[in-house]
């Protein structure tokens, strides 16, 4: 053989190695085609959170759970030869913005006393800040430490107007919120947190709707967020129309980015935060109703053009029920809807579920639900808004021994479930279990804790098989007579991201 012939078949090879394919040649001559490979799903390299100011009462006790569950490997991938970044998962605080209708923190910004860093996947690692100067908190995870991190904020309040336990899952930056069951009631002081992690400044625009329609706003509109800087505003302040028992707020971003939560204090109920309901949608699921609730409000509100005919079903360990009395709500567009549930679980945890009243006309809808617990003056409230169903996997931070409680609701089929409690942030060994959640019931599963727990622990529920999954934790902490509680919904923690596939051609060097 010539040495031409065997430099051409060197170059050859090497260009194949170099493209990652090579075509065979077919009797005709011709070449086969590359076969496209279908998309492939990789964990991500950086995840980002915010917390907003968590109170300013002065009693304030705050601890903040961060965790990454374990299962999944992220980080960017090593050259021959070359050094990764170490992966980081932690907390700082954002600078105070202005105010709009009320007092900012205040003071000299306390940040953590620690600083929350998670260092490892599967152990929770916990801080905490007291007092009402404790701020609102950003926060970037990297590399292994970014595929479903979360970060959990609690807040016991003892005494004064903001009594009560407010719990929240800190979340992810956006420029789209919506928050049905809010209010502007002389009995509640509700407040918008708008917190924008980049640095770049963000402008936010928020719009109120009551029962009659859009409430005449002022200084709703391009409302500015500096970077690094959280501002809470007290929607009350907000329209010059009467209060409003219940009103949807719709938070949206012109430009930049940022995370919404709203806080809530009730003179008689107590306090706790409004988390974004889930995207408008015909068919909504408020999951996770503690089965001693003795008042659940329904409130609604459809953004579209046509007005919504919901079926209201009330999913309990059994099956799904319609509740006595109240089984339809009808929400005109644009306006906001609110109904009371009397006596809706009977000392049986359960999930509402909202369905069209006539299946043939499906129109979106978002949808959150206010209960209250106690008796007499030691009441509590917590909110709990429509959530969507869980894809992959989702984790909830800061479980406590004999405190938390897991329900699981399971729509279309019956669907089976991993539950893994992770370590306690001081020791203990996880555990993992699978269980099946009927069509149309609700599961609740008491005290999950792993064996030897010390400190606290997170909860990951992962479906295995069959139809939607929605779950729902509750934190109930009693002090002094008061049952104090919150609620928080499980979102995906999108921890994986589809990536198409993509191959060197070098017909491109030819042009």
């Amino acid at each position: 053989m010539k040495r031409t012939t065997i430099s051409l078949l060197a170059v050859t090879t090497a260009l194949a190695a170099v493209t990652g394919f090579a075509t065979l040649s077919a009797p005709g001559g011709d070449a086969a085609a590359p076969v496209a490979k279908a998309p492939t799903r990789l964990p991500v390299e950086r995840a980002g959170l915010v917390c907003p100011a968590p109170s300013t009462s002065e009693v304030a006790e705050t601890v903040y759970t961060s965790y990454t569950p374990t299962g999944t490997t992220g980080g960017p991938a090593k050259a021959p030869g070359t050094k990764a970044d170490a992966p980081t998962a932690k907390l700082g605080p954002a600078v105070s913005g202005a105010t709009r209708g009320g007092t900012s923190n205040g003071g000299k910004a306390k940040t953590p006393q620690a600083p929350a860093t998670v260092t490892a996947p599967g152990k929770p690692v916990t801080a905490q800040a007291n007092g009402s100067t404790a701020p609102a908190l950003t926060g970037t995870a990297t590399g292994t430490l970014a595929p479903g991190w979360t970060v959990q904020q609690s807040t016991v309040v003892e005494a004064g107007g903001d009594r009560g336990l407010l719990g929240l899952t800190c979340g992810a930056p956006d420029t789209d919120f919506w928050f049905p069951a809010a209010s502007t009631s002389k009995e509640r002081q509700d407040y918008v947190h708008l917190t924008n992690p980049d640095d770049t400044a963000a402008v936010a625009d928020i719009e109120l709707y009551g029962p009659e329609g859009a409430l005449k706003s002022q200084f709703t509109e391009g409302i500015p967020v500096p970077p690094r800087s959280t501002v809470p505003v007290l929607l009350s302040t907000l329209t010059s129309e009467a209060a409003q028992r219940d009103v949807t707020v719709h938070v949206t971003t012109r430009s930049g980015r940022v995370g919404a939560a709203i806080g809530v204090a009730d003179a008689k109920l107590g306090s706790d935060w409004i988390s974004p309901a889930a995207d408008p949608a015909s068919t909504a699921v408020l999951p996770g109703i503690p089965a001693d609730t003795a008042v659940v409000r329904l409130v609604a509100f459809a953004p579209g053009d046509d007005d919504a005919d919901l079926k209201i079903q009330l999913a309990t360990k059994s099956g799904t029920i319609v509740p006595a009395g109240e089984g339809s709500l009808h929400v005109k567009s644009g306006m906001t809807a609110a109904v009371i549930l009397p006596d809706l679980t009977r000392g049986e945890a359960g999930s509402l579920i909202l369905t069209p009243s006539d299946p043939k006309k499906p129109v979106p809808v978002v949808a959150a639900l206010q209960i209250v617990r106690g008796k007499g003056e030691n009441l509590e409230t917590a909110f709990i808004p429509a959530a969507a169903p869980i894809s992959a996997r989702a984790t909830v931070a800061d479980n406590r021994a004999k405190a938390s409680t897991l329900n699981l609701t399971a729509t279309g089929s019956d669907a089976q479930v991993r539950i893994t409690a992770s370590a306690g942030s001081g020791g203990g060994q996880p555990s993992s279990k699978t269980v099946t959640v009927k069509a149309g019931t609700t599961l609740a599963v008491p005290d999950p804790a792993p064996q030897g727990l010390k400190g606290a622990y997170a909860l990951t529920v992962e479906p295995v098989s069959g139809g939607k999954v929605y779950a729902a934790r509750t934190l109930s902490l009693p002090l002094d007579g008061v049952p104090m509680f919150t609620v928080q919904t499980l979102v995906d923690d999108r921890g994986t991201v589809e990536v198409p596939s993509a191959r060197e051609d070098l017909k491109v060097l030819a042009d």
